[in-house]
């Protein structure tokens, strides 16, 4: 699966459009989501204390509410990751974008993984899960068997990053995710995406959804200022 871009404008669909640093404002996730609603970004992607008011400022739309779980470390309890999916999907979030457990995966514990991953899918009772894998500590190999139980368990989407570790997205694990999981699963790119050519370039490596704070400049064909997610 590629997914070739010819206008930058397209790339919104896409797009789960991002702010999860701990400074942000209500004010901010208000702006969030009206410019999501102005440009048709897939989704706002916020913290889960923010669903209730996204949930107020899209009513009329049909930009869909993302979360976090186990948000960004991914260390917290499967039980307690499942509860926290559990109530924001309550409070309105249609996706979960969970932290996998790297230091289980480090500790070749991949049952403990594969278990922390099926407490929040079932959790999530059919809404749409990812699994952040956060690849920037990974090895090749570990990227592949993540993925492999994250395929096994049924999750919608693997993903690359939180944005909040050493690395971001590449195209060289975007491309080994996508070999990994074949055509029907997603594979979310996140992580140093904020310009138009690094999104393009996601979505032709087999990225189906991009995780961003700087999708308006990725649609305006405009590099964004500074660093982040």
């Amino acid at each position: 699966m590629t997914i070739q871009i010819n206008d930058p404008k397209e790339i919104a669909q896409f797009i789960d459009h991002t702010a999860l640093t701990a400074e942000k404002t209500e004010q901010d996730i208000i702006k969030l989501c009206d410019e999501a609603k102005a440009h048709h970004f897939w989704s706002v992607c916020i913290n889960p204390a923010f669903i209730p008011l996204a949930k107020q400022h899209l009513a009329d739309s049909d930009v869909k509410i993302c979360t976090v779980i186990g948000f960004p470390l991914g260390a917290t309890l499967a039980k307690a990751k499942a509860f926290e999916a559990q109530e924001a999907i309550k409070e309105g979030a249609e996706e979960v974008d969970m932290v996998i457990n790297v230091g289980f995966i480090k500790s070749n514990k991949w049952d403990a993984v594969k278990d922390d991953i099926k407490q929040v899918f079932d959790a999530c009772q059919g809404k749409t899960l990812k699994v952040i894998l956060e690849t920037c500590l990974l090895s090749k190999e570990e990227i592949v068997k993540a993925c492999e139980i994250c395929k096994e368990v049924g999750v919608a989407f693997v993903k690359t990053s939180t944005g909040f570790n050493k690395g971001g997205a590449t195209v060289e694990d975007i491309t080994l995710m996508r070999k990994t999981v074949g055509p029907d699963m997603g594979v979310k790119a996140s992580g140093g995406i904020r310009d138009t050519e690094t999104a393009k370039a996601m979505l032709s490596a087999g990225a189906n959804r991009i995780g961003a704070s700087a999708g308006i400049s990725i649609i305006a064909g405009k590099p964004a200022a500074g660093n982040g997610y």
